[in-house]
């Protein structure tokens, strides 16, 4: 797959191993470690040598590397071969090559109403859920 580099903002290189949650705008790129929350006003592309235990919320996401936690990227994911995810993805479009490893639930919806009521309920799921527990 084709990878667009010339515009990223953002680049966490190989390498590198970071503890704590991170918020950029413009796109971003991960090849490093992340032990904390990825956020993004535009898209993320997650490298093949990366791992990130935390969640990620994009406008898209491209995953070739691991990620424990969730992922909420409403316009779209897109999961590589080498990728494995063990967290929820929530997305309105979801391309998922062979031999992906992906572990949780998925909400992939186009219609941007029932998306969006479809999350609502499955997040007052979840709180309800934490709460009790």
């Amino acid at each position: 797959m084709a990878i667009d580099n010339i515009s990223i903002n953002t680049v966490i290189g190989a390498g590198s191993s970071i503890s704590g949650d991170i918020r950029v705008s413009g796109r971003l790129r991960v090849d490093g470690d992340v032990d904390g929350n990825l956020e993004t006003t535009s898209n993320i592309h997650v490298g093949e040598a990366s791992r990130i235990h935390g969640n990620i919320i994009a406008s898209s996401a491209v995953i070739e590397g691991v990620v424990i936690g969730d992922i909420t990227a409403p316009k779209s994911v897109t999961l590589l071969s080498s990728s494995a995810v063990i967290g929820d993805v929530t997305t309105k479009r979801l391309q998922v090559e062979d031999d992906v490893v992906l572990h949780g639930h998925c909400i992939s919806i186009k219609d941007d109403d029932a998306f969006n009521q479809s999350v609502q309920n499955y997040n007052d799921q979840r709180s309800i859920r934490s709460k009790v527990v």
